[in-house]
């Protein structure tokens, strides 16, 4: 097992794209889910030196008291814009296969390669929840899980010819170009990165063979890590390499106890209402068995917290990533002006010194 210490290790930040974060709660900090919140975190987290900053694309909330993400911006004209007010972190965009041509999409991202000076990346999803897709009549009803990933695959192939082939024709199951031209093509070479979620043996067989980096979550930390570990044999199979990246969200107080009345604040506001949409959207009965999923979901957190003081986060870190063997974090706040600015000032430079 190697150390963090032993390579690099990617931090980066998922934006507030959508009202309300990832702590679905009456009394967080105010997220509206508008472009200024987002202009500020992106610039703090490209002068502090993170890796990168992604957002999400969301067409659906989740109702309750406080409408959960039923506020959101789209990813790609967001990210031109974040393109233009940073200078040096990656910039991951998201780009749903179901919605988009990929002959748009192909040109879309070679436009933000463009104004980023290549720094961007292309976060593909394959899927989503079904009522976000049917309230635009856009969920194809006839296509599987496994349907939806043959669709994502060839998505994917015509999209790579078009940004390295001078003229694409192609008839496929899915997809039809007929002499299709795009230029420009990208500025990076041979293509930009890509990055995918999902985990299972479809979800990570696809990202393997058709990007460069997998998100992947577990209920514990050695789950997290059996999941990673598996990733990365499958690409070894396959003579090729992948990183993996997991999802956190950092709490942090200038003492241990002070951190902990925040968590506590944060789940005394949890919003019922909302966290049983949630749910709902992901196929689950939010009065029926619980998991670990409902349960997290029901404390009103998103992903899993790491939260104390500037020490105990920082070590907290350190250890997950011993423990796991991910390749990096993509973290979430509570405030993603005052937290992120704590992250970066205080914890991020020990990281990269100590891990």
């Amino acid at each position: 097992m190697t150390k963090a210490s032993d390579r690099h290790i990617d931090f980066g930040v998922f934006l507030p794209i959508t009202n309300g974060g990832w702590i679905i709660s009456e009394t967080t900090p105010t997220l509206n889910g508008c472009y200024d919140i987002n202009r500020k975190a992106a610039k703090i987290a490209d002068e502090l030196g993170l890796d990168f900053i992604m957002s999400m694309a969301k067409w659906k909330g989740y109702g309750g008291s406080t409408n959960h993400w039923g506020t959101s911006l789209e990813s790609m004209t967001m990210m031109a814009g974040l393109a233009e007010a940073t200078t040096r972190v990656k910039i991951y965009a998201t780009v749903h296969t179901l919605l988009f041509n990929p002959a748009v999409a192909a040109k879309m991202f070679a436009t933000l390669d463009q104004i980023s000076n290549g720094r961007v990346g292309m976060n593909v999803v394959s899927g989503s929840y079904a009522n976000e897709f049917r309230q635009m009549g856009m969920w194809p009803e006839e296509l599987g899980h496994s349907e939806r990933y043959d669709l994502a695959k060839e998505w994917m192939h015509v999209v790579k010819r078009l940004w390295s082939e001078e003229i694409v024709t192609h008839h496929g199951q899915y997809f039809t170009m007929d002499n299709c031209e795009s230029l420009p093509k990208p500025v990076q070479q041979p293509r930009p990165e890509i990055i995918c979620a999902g985990q299972s043996e479809r979800g990570l067989s696809f990202t393997i063979d058709e990007g460069d980096a997998s998100f992947i979550g577990g209920r514990d930390l050695d789950e997290l890590s059996s999941v990673s570990k598996r990733a990365k044999q499958m690409a070894a199979d396959r003579n090729k390499t992948i990183k993996t990246y997991a999802m956190f969200t950092i709490v942090p107080g200038e003492t241990d106890e002070a951190a902990e009345q925040r968590m506590k604040l944060y789940q005394e506001g949890a919003d019922t209402g909302a966290i049983k949409g949630m749910l709902r959207s992901y196929g689950l009965d939010p009065d029926g068995r619980e998991n670990s999923m409902v349960a997290r979901a029901k404390s009103a957190f998103m992903t899993e917290t790491i939260h104390g003081s500037v020490d105990t986060i920082t070590k907290r870190i350190q250890e997950i990533l011993n423990i796991t063997q991910i390749d990096g974090m993509m973290l979430t706040f509570p405030d993603y002006v005052e937290d992120l600015t704590i992250f970066g000032e205080q914890i991020l430079p020990r990281l990269r010194r100590e891990s």
